[in-house]
């Protein structure tokens, strides 16, 4: 059974997680086709329904918030290889970066009240996230020295992750 309201899903039958963060989500259980049928020509459609062209900013920083999630997706793969405490906190900063995307996906400069009251962010997101960091910082020893990506599959894969997210961070800010 696939339950969608405010939280993320899995489809056990193919073991793909589905997500659905916000509250406002419908109980409309169908998976969105990857696929338009639009045929793009260069161009793609904002959440406004704006045209713009495939190498805007705004598409760039979508594909990057991507790219994370796919990476964090990835990491949380070994992370439960490995028994790790925290792959549903990696599983809940993949559904928030999809609310993260449909926010970078309504420009201001094209948006009704209506886009950006559904793309807005509430600040109990950001402080859960904040809350998790400071958790987990103060477990770490004191760092002396600067810190070699590795340590395993599952932590050099959550490093990747981490330089990912810096580069979403600097093309979503232009």
């Amino acid at each position: 059974m696939l339950t969608r309201r405010g939280k993320c899903f899995n489809r056990r039958s193919t073991e793909t997680l589905f997500c659905s963060c916000r509250s406002s989500s419908t109980d409309d259980t169908r998976v969105p086709k990857i696929y338009t049928k639009t045929g793009d020509k260069g161009f793609s459609s904002t959440f406004t329904g704006e045209r713009r062209p495939k190498e805007d900013g705004v598409f760039e920083a979508l594909g990057v918030t991507d790219e994370l999630s796919s990476a964090l997706g990835l990491a949380r793969e070994f992370c439960i290889d490995k028994d790790h405490s925290f792959t549903d906190q990696l599983h809940k900063i993949q559904c928030i970066l999809q609310d993260v995307g449909s926010n970078i996906a309504t420009p201001v400069s094209s948006a009704r009240d209506i886009h950006i009251k559904r793309t807005a962010f509430s600040p109990e997101m950001i402080t859960e996230l904040e809350t998790w960091i400071d958790e987990y910082t103060d477990e770490l020893p004191p760092l002396t020295n600067f810190i070699l990506p590795s340590g395993g599959k599952s932590s050099a894969a959550l490093h990747v992750a981490r330089t990912i997210c810096r580069r979403a961070e600097r093309r979503s800010v232009r």
